[in-house]
Order: C-alpha cells, then structure tokens, then sequence
C-alpha cells in the first residue's frame, strides 16, 4: 500500500467507517490513470470516492504534503446545481484538515460575490467547486488558460443530470477546452506557446497555417460573395508547422458521477469524447443493497371518476400523520405553485407547524434557500416543502422520510428523490407516493415494481446544438480569441459535434463576424473580428454584454419579489405579476403578500393579513410520463385485466376497474382500447396507448390529419398522459380509417408537418435558441426587457431567416427540436410501431368511462367560464352517476 492509500485508510478508520468495494476499485482506477464514470447511488458516499483517490495520488507524488505550496487549480468539481457547492465543499474541506493537506476548497456559481470572485483570482483553490455557466464565464476571462494550467481532473457530479441537456453541452463543449489548457495546452513547434494564448499566433509565423480553408467572407472585407458560407477549414495542412491543437492532454483525468440511468456507457462516452483511448476508460459500478421502502397513501374511498390534480390535498391527514411519526420529513412536490399549495395549506390546517416547517423552490431567494438547508443540517426542521432543487446530492442525515405528491413520471426521478431519506451508507430511506388522483395509484404501484425489476431511462444526448456552439464560439472570442482550425477539431472530438460539417461551421463563422446572410447591415451582430486569422471581440460592450448573458438555462423573464422595507424573497415570471394591479393579495414563499407597485422589474410589496390570494404559476409545469414508466403502466393494467392483485394500490382501485370493464373494456397487453361516445358536445373518440402526455399531443394531431383526409371537419384535441380524445361535430369514420393506415409510419414526417402548426411550434423553440445563440439581448440587471418585446424580436427574426435564409441552421435547430422535444418524434413513431402489432377493441360506451372522464375535464380546463372547474365536474360526475 502507498503513503497516500495508507492516509486515506486511516482516515477511513478514526471515522469508524470502512471504505465500500466500489470505494476502493475507484480508488485503483483513478491512481492507474484512468478516466471514467462512477455509478453509485445517493447516499452512498460518491462524493469521497472520487476526492480521497486524487487526496492520495497527490500524496503519493509529494511526500511533504504537509507543507503549504502554491499548487494553483488542481481539481474542479462541477455540479448542476449551485445548492450542492457549500455542502460538497464542506466535506471536502473536513477532510483535507483531518489529513492534514493545507489546502483551500473554494466555490464560483451564480451566488458567489464579485468580492469572492476577485479573491479566487489573486489565489487560486486547490479545488474548485462550480456550475457549467460558471466554468464558460471562466473561459471568457482573459488570460483563462493560467488558471487551468496545473489542472490534473475535471469531475462532472450528478452527471445523470446535465446529460441530455444543453447544459450538458455546455460542458462538453468546456472540456474539450480544458483537454488542451490544462497542463501541456497548445504545443507549436518553434513558437514556444504554452497555454492556449492564441494572441501569440501572429508572431509565431502561423498567419497562412491557420487561415488555411477559412471563407474569404471572413478573411476579407465584405464583398458580393461575403456572406456565402464555404467550407470552413481544410483537413490538409501545410508541412511546414507542426501545430498539434487535436492533442489532448493525457494527464488530465475527467470522471463523471451518476445515478442509475438505463444508457450508462453511452452517458460516459458523451462526457469523454472520443479522444480518450477505449483503453484508459472505466466504468465503475456500485453494487450496494440500498434498502428503500416505499407505501402509497390509498384513499379511503377510491373515485371512479378522478381527474387530475384534485386528490392530493385531500389526503393532507394521512400525510400530516406520515409527517408527525417521522424525525424530519421532506415533502416533494411536482412543481413551485404546487409548493406553495401544501405550504400554505398546512400552514393553514396545521398552525402548530409554524417555525418548525419551511419551503424550498428554484424561485426563492438564494439566502432563504441556504437558511433552509442549514436548518435542515442543524434539525431545526421537521418539515420541508420543496420542488427538485433538493433533488441532488445535499446531504441531509436528519431527513428520515420522504412524501411524494403525484407521480414523479419517472422512475430514476422518484429513486433520487426516495434517497434523500436515509441518506447515508447503510440507511434505509423510506418514500411515500401520495397520489393525486385515483388512477395515479397505478403509476405508484408501476414505479415500484420498475425499481424492483431495476428499469431505469435513459437520458439522451443532445447533438449538433448550433445554438449552445455560436455562444461558445463568441465566448472563445471575448477571452483571448480562437483559430478556426484548432476550435474545428477541438469540436469534433466530443460528441455533440462529432458530426459538425464544415459548411455548418463555415455559417456560424460567418454569423457571429458578417451577421450570415441575412443580417450583415447590422452592426450588434457583427460581433467578432478577424486579426491575422485570429477570431476576436474587441469591443468592450459585446463582451459585457455577452457574459450577462451566457448560458443555456432559458425561462420568462423573471421580477425580483422586496419588500417596500427592504429584503428580497425571491422571483416569479413577469407574466404573473403583469395580471395582478395594485393592492392584489398573492402567495409567495409561504407569505401573504399585498402587491404595492412595480418598478425597474421589482415587484414592491408589503405583508397582508388576507387568508385569500393567488398562488404564483410558472411555465413549464406537467412532466411528460416516461416511457420506462409508460412500458411499466401497461404491465401492471395488464395484471389488472388478468385479475392479478398482488398490489395494495390495485386491489384499492378494484372498484374504478370493475366499473370501467362494466361501461367499456380493460385492455390486456395485447390489445389497443378506443371508446366512442355521444354527448351533447358532439361525437367523441377516446384513444388509450399510455404513452404519455407529449407522445399522445403528436398523435392525436396525426390521426385528426390522417381522419379527415376520408372526411373533412374540426377536431378538438383533449390528452393526459393514459389517452387522448378527438371530438368533432359529425360522426367520425373510424373504421375506414384503421383499414387507411392509420398507424402507419408511412410519409410520417410530411404528417405531422400537415396536422400540426409546425411554424408555429418551430417559432417558440427559436425564441429560446435565439436567446442562447445571442440573437437577442434580454437587458441589463433590473431592467430586462419585457416579455412581448422579447417575442416579437425572436418572431420577427425567424420570419426574416424563414424567408431569406431557409438553410440557416438556427431555424433548422428550431424544427429539429420541435419534433424531437415538443413532440417526442422518435417516441411517437415507436409507439405507432408497436399499435400496429395490437389487437384493435373497440366499444360504443353509453357514457363516458373511468378512463376518459379525466380527459374530458382537461378538456374542461381551458374554456373561459365564471363557474369554478371543480363545479363543472361536480355537474360532469353527477350527470355521468
């Protein structure tokens, strides 16, 4: 055993804790040299497993440890949310002193004070703990590449997180950087470059080497051919300089952590890229019998026409009785508005609870949420309200119980949530799924089994993400500037951009220095410049107004929430506070709060007494079910039709199922359910493929389209995620359609294009790849622009780029995601495929079934009316009795 295995050992030892297998093979691992991913769950000290090893490898190589040295950044640890830095810095910092290794932790994120910022930059941490954002905010400083130069490992935590985001290409686009700063950087014979100071390039001699291929619409001045986009970079290069940007650094060690997802070797090589050696990279796995116990809240009266949304609240007992047997107990909520429902409501209900609960959202200010963690360290607590900003990775051992409200829609998300209890090796973590309407106890009843049979998603990658790499370009270009060339292979070794084609790359050159084609008279998008062949910004207001604006994270504009006596509680969308006037009662953070005024994009407001008032709502509020979850669901309603109850929750819901077999049918596995009905709205057909709420929009779209092309009329569309419902005037001609093809994949594309506004679905993505490409300035802090202004900006530069250039790539990017994110393409069509094999069962219903009812009343929620949603389905459900 080394000094620095021996070290850890110890320290293991006074602990009294002992270092797990999957502890020790990471430790084997990363002192051999490797790169990789560490799968482990929550809870199960991850977070050592991969600090101790470096700890030790840094020993090993300097024996006086002990001894102050000015190392400079050696490790950065990156994580996906700014809540995980102070309690993973902490840990880390405990340890360090225990060893006795004069090392300084420090953070950079969102929170961290320009005063801190400064500090960190006159004295650099051993380990830096940062976001994403954070670390392209780096890049964009000058000089960047002395602060990366003794950088030995980059670790992506809660990697599971970031993959399948553009966040996550975001740091993929980060690390291709650092692979050629950190440690040996940019290698120029002859030159004596170090680092990655392309300045230098000019009086190095490579003016033709890295100008080589380049468009002469960017090495030119503006001609008649400026704005055509060639090639932009030429494979050959001339013999005469040995340049050697596509060298990594075989030094630099880069490891992921995650939790369980079904797509883990896929998840490590989009973190890697594909320059590291098959033959340096591990995967290692936790092979822990982690005890979770999981008990759904059953009503004690089970509604055979439940719809979304309504139950939850009703169950407030029986979760106020979970809350008062449990130490301390978190309360997952689905969304922020349904935070502030619970929290007010047991506030409420409860007013014993007062000081000893607390709530937690993405929205509140920064020192609130940190106060609530603390006190949950510290077990002043004994209940949080909260959303997924605690989700991740912060350890809090007094939490014993976890209560989730509604169906988490995924599997892993559900596990990472029930890990929160019992968060450390050896504990049992305990959850309990309160469902939020009856049918949503099968959900329960199928995330269960999906952890017990091991089905977890997978999180795709994002690729070719034109927007995420215009920023990163202009980013390269605010620092020290870059050379085509050496970016173009950077690029191509990760990947998101493996498959970037020079034409793609020529256009985003030629975007950010000439505005493409469309855009050149200009001047706020004529961005960088070219010097000698090095792409730069030099103009002081770009590059500030650039770093305001980096990022990936895209949402309404946002007003900051004070008090008329000073103090911030937080945010909430300018759209909500645009509805509300002078003297209106609202609830935020837990608070009744009158609003005073509005001004400079602050919401003035003072405490009310009123007991009435509305709960803040934010975009972006229903999950779409997984399609793990979906598969799982159709599993255990095909126990239900064989009569298999081994489950609680499906022999409470026995009763809505005898009544849907009575009214309809209860499909099995192999059969596809429709139901038709007559109602004084018109001719309704209901469709059930569970499959989830995104995949069932496109359907419904596509059969409506494919439907009437044999009958022309209007459908209306109504969808959950267990079903859809089309409803039109005149009799629909089913039948005829199924012999059509209706579920055929056929000219699947041109159909959906033809049943959906699919301009209109590509021109609200563009707005947000708009925002991210840089098209647009969103304002200076405390005075954003407003909401509608950013619309129109983004509408009116998609119709100019839709007309004039209809090859760009950013429009190409907006429909691309419309398909695959708003709609799912790639689910849709598999689930085509998979009706296509089924046994169709149709049944003519008297009135509508347990199963549709829920549909009709999302149906319900988007007529304008006087009368309350919850009167209109009382009428529904007596009228259907």
């Amino acid at each position: 055993m080394n000094p620095g295995e021996r070290i850890i050992s110890d320290w293991f030892e006074k602990k009294g804790w002992k270092q797990f297998p999957f502890q020790k093979d990471m430790q084997d691992a990363y002192l051999s040299g490797y790169s990789g991913l560490l799968n482990a769950p929550t809870g199960s000290g991850k977070t050592f497993a991969l600090f101790l090893p470096f700890v030790a490898d840094y020993i090993n190589r300097y024996p006086d440890y002990q001894v102050r040295k000015n190392n400079g950044l050696l490790m950065l640890w990156i994580t996906p949310l700014r809540a995980l830095t102070n309690d993973i810095r902490k840990a880390m910092q405990t340890a360090v002193d225990d060893i006795g290794l004069p090392w300084v932790i420090g953070s950079r994120t969102g929170d961290t004070s320009q005063k801190e910022k400064d500090a960190l930059r006159r004295k650099q941490p051993e380990v830096l703990l940062t976001t994403p954002e954070s670390l392209h905010l780096m890049i964009a400083q000058k000089d960047y590449p002395k602060l990366f130069k003794n950088l030995q490992v980059v670790v992506a935590d809660e990697w599971h997180e970031l993959l399948g985001t553009k966040r996550g290409v975001q740091l993929e686009l980060g690390l291709s950087r650092l692979k050629r700063v950190a440690g040996i950087g940019l290698q120029v014979a002859g030159c004596g470059l170090q680092g990655d100071n392309e300045l230098n390039v000019a009086g190095c001699g490579l003016q033709d080497e890295v100008v080589t291929g380049i468009s002469p619409a960017i090495k030119e001045p503006a001609s008649d051919t400026a704005h055509s986009a060639q090639p932009a970079i030429q494979n050959s290069q001339p013999a005469s300089h040995n340049l050697q940007p596509a060298t990594r650094n075989p030094q630099l060690r880069i490891w992921g952590i995650s939790a369980t997802i079904g797509n883990l070797s896929q998840a490590a090589a989009v973190l890697l890229g594909n320059d590291v050696p098959e033959e340096k990279i591990k995967l290692i796995r936790a092979h822990l019998d982690k005890k979770i116990e999981i008990e759904s809240v059953i009503p004690d009266n089970i509604e055979k026409f439940s719809w979304t949304g309504h139950l939850g609240i009703k169950l407030l007992p029986q979760v106020m009785g979970i809350v008062a047997k449990s130490k301390t107990t978190l309360i997952f909520t689905n969304t922020r508005s349904q935070s502030e429902i619970w929290y007010q409501t047991i506030l409420d209900k409860y007013p014993e609870y007062a000081g000893i609960m607390a709530m937690h959202h993405g929205s509140l200010d920064n020192e609130l949420r940190s106060w609530v963690e603390e006190a949950l360290h510290r077990e002043m607590l004994k209940l949080v309200v909260c959303t997924s900003s605690l989700d991740l990775g912060v350890d809090f051992r007094p939490v014993d119980t976890v209560i989730q409200i509604g169906s988490p829609k995924g599997v892993a998300r559900f596990m990472q949530r029930a890990g929160r209890s019992g968060h450390h090796p050896g504990a049992t973590s305990r959850a309990w799924f309160v469902p939020t309407h009856s049918l949503e106890l099968l959900e329960g009843a199928a995330i269960k089994q999906a952890m017990m049979e091991e089905v977890f998603e997978s999180r795709d990658p994002v690729v070719l993400a034109m927007d995420v790499l215009t920023q990163y370009l202009v980013t390269l270009a605010v620092s020290d500037g870059f050379i085509p060339n050496v970016v173009f292979k950077e690029l191509k070794t990760t990947y998101a951009y493996a498959d970037l084609q020079e034409k793609e790359f020529g256009q985003i050159l030629d975007f950010i220095t000439k505005g493409g084609k469309t855009l050149s008279q200009y001047d706020e998008y004529l961005k960088v410049e070219v010097e000698n062949g090095l792409y730069k910004v030099n103009s002081r207001r770009v590059a500030m107004r650039h770093r305001l604006t980096m990022g990936t994270i895209v949402s309404d504009v946002s007003m900051r929430i004070k008090f008329l006596t000073g103090g911030y509680l937080g945010s909430i969308e300018e759209d909500f506070i645009s509805r509300l006037k002078a003297g209106d009662n609202f609830w935020f953070a837990g608070r009744s709060l009158e609003l005073v005024k509005v001004k400079d994009m602050t919401a003035f407001v003072r405490k009310s007494n009123k007991s009435t008032g509305r709960i803040p709502s934010w975009m972006g509020g229903r999950i779409p079910l997984s399609s793990q979850l979906s598969a799982m669901f159709r599993k255990k309603l095909d126990e239900v039709a064989r009569h298999i109850e081994k489950d609680a929750e499906v022999k409470a819901l026995r009763p809505l199922f005898d009544m849907q077999a009575e009214l309809s049918h209860l499909p099995h596995s192999s059969e596809f359910l429709i139901e038709k009905f007559e109602s004084k709205d018109g001719h309704h057909l209901f469709f059930y493929p569970f499959e989830g709420r995104l995949v069932h929009e496109g359907m419904a779209s596509l059969f409506a389209w494919r439907i009437s092309k044999i009958k022309e009329a209007s459908y209306s569309i109504a969808m959950n995620d267990y079903g859809f419902e089309l409803l039109t005037d005149e009799d629909i001609p089913l039948e005829k359609s199924l012999t059509s093809g209706l579920f055929s994949e056929d000219n699947l594309l041109d159909d959906i294009q033809n049943s959906l506004n699919a301009n209109e679905m590509a021109r609200r993505k563009f707005r947000d790849i708009a925002h991210i490409a840089g098209l647009v300035f969103t304002g200076f802090p405390g005075k954003t622009m407003k909401n509608r202004h950013l619309q129109a900006s983004t509408s009116l530069l998609f119709n100019v780029f839709s007309e004039y250039e209809p090859d760009n790539v950013l429009v190409r990017q907006a429909y691309n995601e419309a398909l695959q994110f708003q709609l799912e393409e790639f689910r849709l069509r598999e689930a085509l495929r998979r009706l296509q094999n089924l046994r169709v069962v149709i049944r003519d219903c008297s009135r509508p079934t347990p199963f549709a009812f829920p549909i009709m009343v999302d149906r319900l929620r988007e007529k304008l009316t006087t009368e309350s949603l919850e009167a209109r389905v009382a009428k529904m459900s007596l009228d259907y009795s």
